[in-house]
């Protein structure tokens, strides 16, 4: 009964409609920002790496940090299993929809990091903000932002992060024969002693690990990929083709390709969902644009190069099954024997070149991935009831304690649920996320546009370090 009244909620809010609103919001912002996705990509590197002073770190994290941060709650389980079910259920075309959403994806992160930026606010804790205080104070709606808040707490602290747990049982489960109550658990430990540390903590753990696990997944899917050389160019021929069912099986699941493609692109790289722009609005940077650009890069990061190495892996090694998203029938059984143990897709394709390695190589990094990940939501959902509050009644310290206990109960409740209904209560949390920030990111896009023509013309005056700290009450100049 639970799952089908999920099946139901999850059909409604994933409509055909949602997918279109989000590639048109992608290729709105692109032409809005005359593609600063492109143009400016050496500045969205260089922007990671700027000098701050003394003062600057005592207000709020810096722009690399943000952008670890914003990275580990992109980087996770959607990039392991998320990837591999958008195979099974839309076949490798499925990933040429996420390379789409990801493109396009890039100018939304921008947009919504930009006028995260512009719209922070102060707490004692240092600053933060994101999509409910952009849309109360660009808006004028309070009750919206407030929503969204809520949405948050919910969608991120409590839906995603099931997701993220399941992950890891599933994975330690097949690797180790561990105990999903032991796994979720065990998480559930190591979480709460970084969380209750705050946004320091989180931050620096977040520029710690991040980086680290993220290169060294990519090295080892190099590997994998190089031994498989010889399948690659049937693999992209498959990618392609199958985008636009062009053969008989891929013509039979175009929409289930098209839908998942853009579910899993979204539910990796955030962007969107407004993940990354309370990241975003924590950082201290001189100008606004300038952490646009940082999270627009890890939005490439997370998509063109993690996700797109899990398909590599799992599509040159032939470890995986399409399935019939509506009846569960097999259509291609490439290794039947793998069944729909999605996470199992991505073990075998590392086993496949490095024998007895690969489950507990995909185990230990899931564990970082989804460490990290949950570390990420944690901060969204704080970050909201600290925006519902704004420190100025008792109630939130109160809350914010009542929600640590709570992302521990769903990190152990995802861990020990079966994986299909997990993701799909993953799904509605990104999917009721994306409708409310989409709409917003559309009517307030002229903010963060006029903020890149400021920034732009600083640079042609021969600035090299544009500056600009509108205050918080007085936005006259970015209309």
């Amino acid at each position: 009964m639970f799952a089908k009244i999920v099946q139901t909620v999850n059909d409604i809010v994933w409509s055909p409609v949602l997918v279109g609103l989000l590639i048109f919001a992608g290729i709105y912002f692109s032409v809005r920002t005359r593609f600063v996705q492109v143009r400016r990509f050496g500045l969205m590197v260089r922007s990671l790496f700027s000098r701050r002073s003394k003062e600057d770190k005592k207000k709020g994290m810096s722009s690399f940090e943000a952008f670890c941060v914003a990275l580990s709650g992109r980087v996770g389980t959607g990039n392991i299993v998320g990837v591999a079910t958008a195979i099974a259920l839309g076949g490798p075309g499925a990933v040429f929809w996420m390379w789409i959403i990801a493109f396009f994806g890039a100018s939304t992160a921008f947009v919504e990091s930009t006028l995260a930026q512009i719209y922070k606010f102060p707490h004692k804790t240092g600053f933060r903000g994101g999509p409910a205080s952009y849309i109360e104070k660009g808006l004028g709606q309070r009750w919206m932002g407030i929503l969204f808040a809520i949405l948050t707490i919910v969608g991120y602290g409590l839906f995603l992060t099931t997701v993220q747990a399941n992950g890891v049982s599933s994975a330690m489960a097949n690797s180790y024969s561990v105990s999903p109550w032991i796994s979720g658990v065990a998480l559930a430990v190591v979480l709460g002693v970084v969380i209750i540390g705050g946004v320091r903590s989180i931050a620096r753990v977040a520029s710690l690990v991040t980086p680290f696990m993220a290169l060294g997944y990519i090295v080892i899917a190099i590997v994998v990929i190089a031994l498989h050389i010889d399948k690659v160019p049937a693999v992209f021929s498959a990618i392609v083709t199958g985008a636009f069912g062009i053969k008989p099986v891929a013509g039979g699941i175009l929409g289930s390709t098209i839908m998942m493609g853009v579910k899993r692109g979204i539910f990796s790289n955030e962007a969107g969902q407004g993940g990354g722009a309370m990241v975003s609005a924590s950082a201290e940077v001189p100008h606004p644009v300038k952490q646009g650009l940082a999270q627009s890069f890890s939005v490439y990061v997370d998509t063109l190069l993690v996700c797109t190495a899990t398909a590599l892996m799992i599509l040159c090694s032939g470890t995986y099954n399409i399935f019939d998203a509506k009846t569960g029938e097999m259509l291609v059984g490439s290794a039947p024997e793998l069944a729909d143990n999605y996470v199992n897709y991505t073990q075998a394709a590392v086993d496949s070149v490095l024998t007895g390695f690969g489950g507990q190589f995909v185990s230990i990094a899931l564990i970082f991935f989804v460490f990290t990940t949950i570390m990420a939501y944690y901060f969204y959902a704080e970050s909201s009831l600290m925006y519902i509050f704004r420190g100025k009644s008792r109630w939130e310290t109160v809350l914010v304690w009542a929600f640590r206990f709570a992302i521990l109960g769903a990190t152990v409740f995802g861990a020990v649920r079966e994986t299909n209904v997990i993701w799909q209560l993953g799904d509605i949390g990104v999917g009721l996320l994306a409708w409310v920030n989409v709409v917003a990111l559309l009517l307030l896009c002229k903010k963060a546009t006029t903020a890149l023509k400021d920034y732009e013309s600083r640079l042609r005056s021969g600035d090299k370090n544009p500056a600009y700290r509108p205050e918080n009450d007085n936005l006259e100049a970015w209309k």
